[in-house]
């Protein structure tokens, strides 16, 4: 079982995060769950990871999960919004993260693995802290512009009669009932819990003049996100316009948008951590 820790940020939210640890660690992944989710939901891919060698801290962001229940004194309906500070304090709080791993791990290579709302702050946060991490992977990402990221009813092209509003992330229908039965999940619709203003925040491209990082960017073909187009787009804005010279992007056919809990997971796994091992901890 992982050990559960916190911290405070700069504007008082206390944030909960669990703490994963390998025997023999080959570096730390700081892995950042999406909208309407929650640490919880990862403990298998956490354990993936500390099987393959890594060390593991995965936080319940700001609104979400314990993080959330905490911030806004058990009250469920307020899950989440983004507290004070909004967009800008929570990317921060992403960072903060990074440095306690730091600290805690003063020798040890970082690696960021953001999956969904994770990825898209994972954006934003390596455009100035990409040198800060080893290796970035983003799953279920999107380009962060207009009409590569979708706004709507993600569930749209796979609603059946009858079902539960969550057959968009997965195949598989066990993942749709876990999803609809835990307390500490919610619709990701970003414009009513955020508003206009927090949530135009999304929208950005990455830095002409960011740090040299390895980016993979894994994606079902089927994920009503952002998907193949999207996330190939944003593969030629990193070579093109931020200038990296190490990005691989990797797409599933027919996959949703949980990549992690897709009918083919041990494939994403594997395909995963062969990536790392062939940069990380060399």
């Amino acid at each position: 079982m992982p050990e559960t820790r916190t911290f405070t940020d700069e504007w008082g939210v206390e944030i909960t995060y669990d703490v994963y640890l390998a025997k023999t660690s080959r570096g730390v992944i700081q892995l950042v769950h999406g909208l309407g989710d929650h640490a919880g939901r990862y403990n298998h891919v956490a354990q993936a990871f500390v099987s393959a060698g890594f060390t593991v801290y995965a936080m319940d962001g700001r609104g979400h999960g314990r993080t959330g229940v905490q911030q806004f004194g058990g009250d469920l309906s307020q899950l989440g919004r983004l507290g004070p500070g909004g967009f800008r304090a929570a990317v921060a709080d992403l960072h903060q993260m990074t440095e306690v791993i730091r600290a805690d791990n003063p020798t040890s290579p970082i690696v960021y693995i953001g999956h969904s709302m994770g990825s898209l702050f994972g954006q934003v946060l390596i455009n100035d802290h990409a040198a800060d991490f080893e290796a970035v992977v983003f799953t279920g990402s999107a380009w962060r512009r207009p009409g590569s990221m979708n706004a709507g009813d993600l569930n749209k092209r796979f609603a059946v009669p009858g079902g539960t509003g969550h057959e968009w992330l997965s195949r598989d229908p066990q993942v749709w009932s876990d999803f609809a039965k835990d307390p500490w999940t919610f619709t990701a619709d970003v414009l009513k819990l955020w508003g206009v203003v927090q949530g135009l925040k999304l929208f950005g491209r990455p830095y002409p003049h960011m740090a040299q990082v390895p980016i993979l960017l894994a994606v079902g073909s089927d994920d009503s996100l952002g998907g193949e187009k999207s996330n190939l787009s944003l593969a030629d804005d990193y070579i093109r316009r931020a200038h990296q010279d190490d990005v691989t992007v990797i797409v599933y056919p027919e996959a949703r948008h949980e990549i992690f809990n897709e009918t083919n997971k041990t494939q994403v796994f594997d395909d995963i951590v062969s990536w790392l091992m062939e940069r990380v901890g060399r």
